[in-house]
């Protein structure tokens, strides 16, 4: 692994930063800015420490930087097809390709834990010395985050330990084992959780929350992701996975467990439980006299309106437009790509507005005939299929016949997917959905594009109802008989207006919870590592390869036209590989560091 001092680059990245600052650094010529500079400037160290967030993750910046939605059975990409879809992925072109970047930024966070005692003009400032160790804290978190999104995404990381290694030391070093990553980066949140604030308060009134500081971490940030880890811990691709008993490295260690250790499942619950217990986040809810109305509203302003109740984690430079741009029909106002498209194994999942799934023989679903009648979500002469679904249906799948999510064209009161629609194929040379059906959740009614009207607001990264499935999963997995499961399960099947479930075996629970998880956090990034960790990539319900349904996009000259309205093959991935379950990491490291063992398969 070549770990090459970037400091030089680094500088200049900063200095450019402050250069909008008029005299920032009047008497420091550039060219002999060293790190004592850097450390004892207060400005400097703490735009340092902003460096070390930037490589945060967005989950509405698809299909781009963060596209795991479009590498899963949750959407499909017009312009993006990543390599695993094809089979085509190799160590030489695995995108997105993190492992550089995130070690990059370990390494800053390091550098900062390294030298910022030297920054005097911070302790001298009123509560300076706490301030500057909640600095450190802040930064040791997210050296620890850091190698937990890439434990993710390559499995066993090579951990560097404390100190920031300089270019000329020894970097053959081999992967560490599962067991002994997570254990390090849980000791490491437990140590930042230690001088880090409850809440970030305005210093100057300590009782108000400075709303500035949204996304800084604080104590129920760190809760909230190792509720993400240990659950993760305690699931069947890491918890006594025999499968992968010849990923070794070099030397013949095993990098994964082989012995299930169901006491795993306790600690991620107990995890879960710990961010409940909390007590200052909440489900959000919007009151409506129509019961389907208030779920409906509960879960579509969510994304809107309820990140200041139900966020735990809040992220506020999002790339909410973006997203509302690819997802959008072309019969919105302005320039809409149209692009992210949501498969029928996707659709079916949607549950009918009783709670019955559409396969149960005794629901009302039907895909004969087309609806006399319309309403907020579609217009008459819909296909009935998508008729008397569940409210978050109507949140999160723009199909052919509903209203379209932002403000429309004129004259265009709905989508039209069919071959010669307002937004159908023959319109455009590539901005269609492959399925017939692109995403709409987190779009806002009142964005219009040709008018460059948005409604800015933060996206949740942990939330609460995210947390409320973690505990309900893991306390199955561990004690099938607790009530909390069916209490904290269906206080999310509540919210978006669907009825209480009453009880099931830890089968039917599994599944419930594990449908509940698709649907509720769809889109939001966890559905590709969900299907990873449950290890059911390859189940007919859950398939990650082969063949993925829509609608015909080929047909159809009207709304009612069946010549659309068929289940069609629309695409088809490679084959499921379990070299999938996770990314390989680039040739150019394994040549480098001759003690790294690439994952089995590639």
């Amino acid at each position: 692994m070549n770990y090459k001092n970037k400091i030089t680059i680094l500088m200049l990245s900063l200095l450019l930063v402050a250069g909008c600052r008029k005299g920032f650094l009047d008497t420091v010529p550039d060219n002999i800015t060293t790190m004592k500079d850097i450390f004892t400037n207060r400005s400097m160290t703490e735009q340092w420490l902003a460096r070390c967030y930037n490589s945060m993750p967005d989950m509405w910046d698809q299909p781009y930087a963060n596209g795991w939605s479009g590498q899963c059975d949750e959407a499909d990409y017009a312009w993006v097809q990543p390599g695993m879809n094809s089979g085509a992925i190799t160590p030489d072109n695995a995108s997105p390709n993190n492992w550089n970047p995130y070690y990059q930024t370990i390494r800053l966070c390091g550098i900062f834990l390294r030298n910022a005692d030297q920054n005097k003009e911070i302790q001298e400032q009123p509560n300076g010395v706490q301030l500057l160790k909640q600095y450190k804290a802040e930064a040791r978190f997210l050296r620890a985050y850091y190698y937990w999104l890439m434990m993710k995404q390559y499995g066993p990381v090579v951990l560097m330990g404390e100190e920031p290694a300089e270019a000329s030391a020894n970097f053959q070093i081999p992967r560490s084992t599962w067991d002994q990553c997570v254990a390090y980066v849980l000791e490491e949140m437990n140590k930042a959780n230690e001088d880090v604030p409850v809440q970030h308060m305005n210093p100057g009134n300590p009782s108000e929350v400075d709303n500035t500081q949204t996304g800084r971490i604080n104590k129920a940030v760190i809760a909230a992701v190792k509720s993400q880890i240990l659950l993760f811990h305690a699931s069947p691709l890491f918890n006594g996975n025999t499968a992968l008993a010849n990923f070794k490295n070099a030397d013949g260690t095993v990098l994964f467990n082989q012995t299930y250790d169901k006491e795993r499942w306790k600690a991620a619950a107990d995890a879960a439980l710990a961010v409940i217990q909390i007590n200052r986040f909440q489900l959000f809810k919007v009151t409506d006299p129509n019961p389907f109305m208030a779920g409906f509203l509960s879960y579509r302003n969510l994304f809107f309106d309820g990140y200041s109740k139900e966020g735990i984690w809040i992220r506020s430079n999002t790339a909410n437009g973006q997203w509302e741009r690819h997802c959008s029909p072309r019969a919105s106002n302005g320039n809409a790509w149209n692009g992210i498209a949501v498969p029928q194994e996707s659709v079916d999942v949607f549950r009918m507005a009783d709670g019955k799934a559409i396969t149960d023989p005794t629901s009302s679903y039907t895909e004969t005939g087309y609806t006399t009648t319309g309403n907020i979500h579609y217009v008459a002469g819909t296909n009935n299929m998508y008729v008397g679904r569940e409210p978050r249906f109507y949140v999160s799948v723009t199909f052919n016949g509903s209203t379209i999510p932002v403000i429309a064209t004129s004259g265009q009161t709905r989508v039209e997917f069919y071959f010669t629609g307002n937004s159908g194929k023959q319109g455009s040379a590539r901005d269609w959905p492959s399925t017939g059906y692109t995403a709409r959740k987190n779009i806002h009614p009142n964005t219009d594009f040709r008018n460059n009207k948005s409604t800015a607001r933060p996206a949740m990264m942990i939330r609460l109802a995210e947390i409320y499935l973690n505990y309900a999963e893991a306390l199955n997995e561990y004690n099938p008989a607790d009530p909390n499961i069916l209490t904290y399960l269906n206080l999310v099947r509540q919210r978006s207006g669907l009825p209480a479930l009453t009880g099931g075996t830890q089968e039917e629970m599994r599944k419930h919870i594990r449908q509940e998880r698709q649907i509720e956090l769809m889109f939001e990034g966890h559905r590709y590592w969900d299907v990873r960790r449950w290890k059911i990539t390859d189940d007919a319900a859950s398939h990650q390869g082969g063949q993925f349904h829509g609608m015909n996009i080929e047909g159809g000259t009207t709304l009612s036209d069946p010549a659309f309205h068929k289940r069609t093959v629309v695409f088809t991935r490679a084959a499921w590989n379990n070299k999938y379950y996770f990314y390989p990491i680039p040739q150019s490291e394994i040549d480098r560091n001759k003690k790294l063992v690439q994952f089995p398969g590639y």
